[in-house]
């Protein structure tokens, strides 16, 4: 009996041993955020919102053509000076080019003509007034006098006007102004080049880019993807990493046999000047949906074995990964279907570090 009593002495020993040391062990702590990680965290609220559909065009950059301006010689003449290059940035009224022109003598001869023959009406008008305070002529001499004078001062204003537009000088030279603010674009005129009177070609082309359009082809297909009002995301080549808002404003509703393509245009403000005429664009706009869906910030969403996730936040004590589907993304808005709840928490900064600390 002693023999028996003596093993249960030892099992009831160790066991009781074995509980002790189960109860001083200290329980493993889940996931806990410091209060480092807490600070320089950022989240944002799942929302539901009106799905965006997004669409890709080619296109380039045009300057705005109601700021776009031909400039023509008005006579034909010597060139003695061209005082701008292509590229250069003009104001409205500046000297461009000054021309030399026997074709002035006319408008400069008219001009004279003109001063004489408004003297000669105002001298005849006082002439009439005089005779007739002395009873030698009658009211509707006067009456002929002042006609006179009217034609003659009409005349004058015509010639003026004629000699202002030409902006003539003494030795029939006359200036080529910019007629607006703007950059000189096109340039046909060279010093000491003779202009011939018959000449139909424009010598400069100003054009104001404070705004330009982007001109968006739309292929026949797509033209029910897009209509005026739309809200519109431009880049170039030049500056891929830039992005210039603006909406359609005008379609062209004709189809180029050519390309099947119908073209739509965007304006831009460009006022500091990054926009470049010519330049290859893609156009990228977007309409809304009468569907919804939630979203969260496209930098939330953890791509990781061909799954996405994201991570919700609670408390520094409750944080989750939580596995998602997308249903679209549209530049840093991503269209969640499945897997989040409207409101919940989702981690915006860090997350990648907390997504890897809990999967550890």
């Amino acid at each position: 009996m002693k023999n028996f009593i003596l093993p249960l002495l030892v099992i009831a020993s160790l066991w009781s041993c074995s509980k002790k040391e189960e109860q001083k062990a200290p329980q493993a702590k889940g996931f806990e955020m410091s209060n480092t990680m807490l600070q320089s965290m950022t989240t944002t609220k799942a929302e539901l919102r009106n799905i965006e559909n997004t669409y890709s065009f080619y296109g380039k950059i045009s300057a705005d053509a109601n700021s776009y301006i031909d400039v023509y010689p008005l006579v034909g003449g010597n060139v003695l000076s061209v005082n701008v290059e292509l590229g250069d940035y003009v104001k409205k009224g500046q000297v461009l080019a000054t021309i030399r022109s026997t074709e002035l003598a006319e408008v400069q001869k008219d001009v004279s003509d003109a001063k004489t023959d408004l003297l000669v009406a105002q001298n005849n008008l006082r002439v009439a007034k005089e005779m007739y305070e002395g009873k030698l002529n009658t009211e509707r001499d006067i009456s002929e006098a002042k006609s006179q004078l009217q034609k003659a001062q009409d005349q004058m204003q015509r010639a003026s006007a004629v000699s202002t537009v030409y902006n003539v000088k003494k030795g029939n030279i006359y200036s080529v102004l910019a007629p607006i603010n703007g950059y000189i674009v096109h340039k046909d005129i060279n010093k000491d080049m003779q202009l011939r009177s018959d000449r139909s070609e424009n010598i400069f082309d100003v054009a104001n880019t404070a705004n330009v359009w982007a001109i968006m082809n739309v292929n026949e297909s797509d033209i029910d993807k897009i209509s005026l009002g739309m809200s519109a995301q431009v880049s170039t080549l030049s500056y891929p990493d830039k992005v210039f808002d603006g909406k359609i404003d005008k379609i062209f509703k004709i189809i180029d046999p050519e390309t099947n393509a119908m073209q739509a245009r965007v304006v831009l403000n460009n006022a500091n000047g990054l926009l470049i005429q010519e330049s290859k664009a893609t156009i990228k706009v977007s309409r809304s949906e009468n569907k919804t869906a939630l979203t969260v910030p496209s930098k939330a969403v953890i791509f990781d074995d061909n799954r996405s996730f994201v991570v919700v936040f609670k408390s520094r004590t409750d944080v989750k990964i939580k596995e998602v589907k997308v249903l679209k993304q549209f530049g840093d808005i991503t269209y969640i279907s499945e897997g989040l709840n409207e409101g919940e928490q989702v981690i915006t900064n860090n997350q990648l570090l907390i997504y890897r600390s809990l999967n550890n």
